[in-house]
């Protein structure tokens, strides 16, 4: 499991059409480009899929091309090598003129740690650790895998934080590009070892 809550600034991308949600109710679909530093240097483009309670009579303000700032919640969908972003927005409003595109809020995360744990030190000698973890979602007869790099920073690591343990965390999310693909991190607040009430790798 993997959700933001975040604060989006783009363009629409596309002009927000009206349909309707699995109850009947109309809603507003739209979608954002953002253009986020890559981290060999180099900008490159996401588009996030936006929607929101509206009707008709709203669809007419969010028009392509349009500079906004978005705040709701951010899910993330693996699909093989593909990472969808779709947001669920509470707001969306006019951008500052001098606003840059960015994405910025808290990670909620819930998932399994990889292989490597790295210690380390920073630059005031501090110690913080270092690793990776992956959610697990359940498609079909397979399962899609989400990884996340995490820093858990000001402490030293947890005895209980080894290769393979369930985990909860949250923290300050930040989305760069890697060889032009989204790369997902958190700067932890939270953590703690995660005990499924079942086996299911989905938790």
């Amino acid at each position: 499991m993997i959700k933001c809550n975040v604060t989006v600034c783009g363009i629409i991308s596309r002009d927000a059409s009206v349909r309707t949600n699995k109850e009947g109710n109309p809603f507003l679909s739209l979608s954002l480009r953002i253009t986020i530093p890559g981290r060999e240097g180099q900008n490159e483009a996401i588009e996030i899929s936006v929607s929101k309670n509206g009707g008709a009579d709203d669809a007419t303000a969010y028009r392509n091309g349009s500079h906004v700032e978005t705040a709701g919640t951010l899910y993330l969908k693996r699909r093989g090598e593909k990472l969808y972003f779709n947001l669920l927005a509470d707001r969306i409003s006019p951008a500052a003129p001098d606003a840059a595109d960015s994405i910025k809020g808290e990670m909620s995360f819930r998932g399994k740690v990889g292989k490597n744990i790295e210690q380390r030190k920073d630059r005031n000698d501090k110690p913080y650790t270092m690793f990776s973890a992956f959610s697990a979602e359940k498609v079909e007869d397979n399962f899609e895998y989400q990884w996340v790099r995490f820093f858990c920073f000001g402490s030293e690591r947890e005895a209980w934080l080894q290769p393979g343990v369930r985990i909860e965390a949250k923290g300050e999310m930040n989305v760069s590009v890697h060889n032009g693909k989204p790369d997902l991190s958190c700067r932890v607040e939270e953590l703690a070892q995660y005990v499924p009430e079942s086996d299911n790798p989905n938790q």
